[in-house]
């Protein structure tokens, strides 16, 4: 495992006060629906299914033994379709796993934006089935081009992309898929708020999915084909990740924030630096809250 130390000097943590801000609706003036509608099969269960998880997690530990395994590791691997196989193909017995093993991975929600849902939702449909295996979302927020203004811009992309618009919301009803309209947040905000849980594991159309991390949760970008594997239930496969360790430690200086420190991570790790890897964090600040 790769490990990095951040540490800061010593100073007061950063305190800061921040008064709750109403906004405006933004989406009343320009759209008509409304911000979620919810499926309401039996495939909406939003936290995961802990027994099934736990289950699956003994026999992980019946394979590998007491062989030391990270959070993010033990989260991630849960979610094997067929354990041995996974973890005992080319891996020198499990002991080798990390960036060898190619993991085949039962996830257990996937999150589209409207530009990639269109495709995939297209080809869910020629597979006959009345419903996604697993919950899914589509969320409308990268046909929304920012120009002028978050209200002329939502009207204009309303107005370019009704037609799309129309045909995920009555997809998503049609097929029990959760719709955000445009207006109702970006993806990967609105997926941490209102579905990611500690445990879960995601698929997200969208580059910056592994926000949900923050909340304990695996969630990995994905292109549209991924999702349609997801949706229809075949095992989606994944070379298993490396783990860069962050080791957090001392105090943070006065008006300096975890986005502070993030930066100086980007900057260490380069471009590049996290791909194939899992960034996992640890030490004395786990008991901390981060201001941002």
């Amino acid at each position: 495992m790769r490990s990095i130390d951040l540490a800061s000097r010593s100073g007061a943590a950063l305190k800061r006060a921040i008064q709750a801000k109403q906004l405006p609706s933004r989406v009343a003036c320009a759209s008509a629906r409304s911000f979620s509608s919810t499926s309401s099969n039996n495939t909406g269960v939003l936290p995961p299914r802990y027994e099934t998880l736990y289950n699956k997690y003994s026999e992980v530990r019946r394979v590998l033994g007491s062989q030391r395994l990270t959070l993010a590791e033990k989260i991630l691997y849960s979610h094997l379709d067929n354990v041995e196989e996974s973890l005992l193909s080319n891996t020198n017995g499990g002991r080798d796993i990390r960036g060898k093993a190619n993991l085949k991975l039962k996830p257990d929600r996937v999150n589209m934006q409207d530009a990639s849902a269109q495709m995939a939702l297209l080809q869910f449909m020629t597979c006959n089935l009345p419903q996604p295996v697993i919950p899914a979302s589509i969320h409308c927020d990268h046909l929304i081009v920012g120009s002028k203004g978050a209200d002329e811009d939502l009207k204009a992309g309303i107005a370019t992309n009704n037609e799309v618009f129309d045909f995920l919301e009555s997809a998503g009803k049609k097929y029990g898929i959760d719709f955000w309209p445009p207006g109702a947040g970006i993806i990967h905000q609105t997926v941490l708020e209102n579905y990611a849980v500690p445990g879960l594991m995601m698929l997200g159309t969208d580059s910056h999915s592994p926000n949900a991390g923050g909340l304990t949760t695996i969630t990995i970008g994905v292109g549209g084909a991924d999702a349609v594997e997801a949706l229809v239930g075949a095992p989606w496969e994944l070379k298993a990740p490396k783990i860069l360790g962050v080791r957090l430690t001392g105090k943070l200086n006065d008006w300096v924030s975890a986005k502070d420190v993030i930066l100086h991570l980007t900057g260490r790790l380069t471009v590049r630096g996290g791909t194939g890897y899992i960034v996992e964090y640890f030490g004395m600040f786990h008991s901390r809250s981060f201001a941002f």
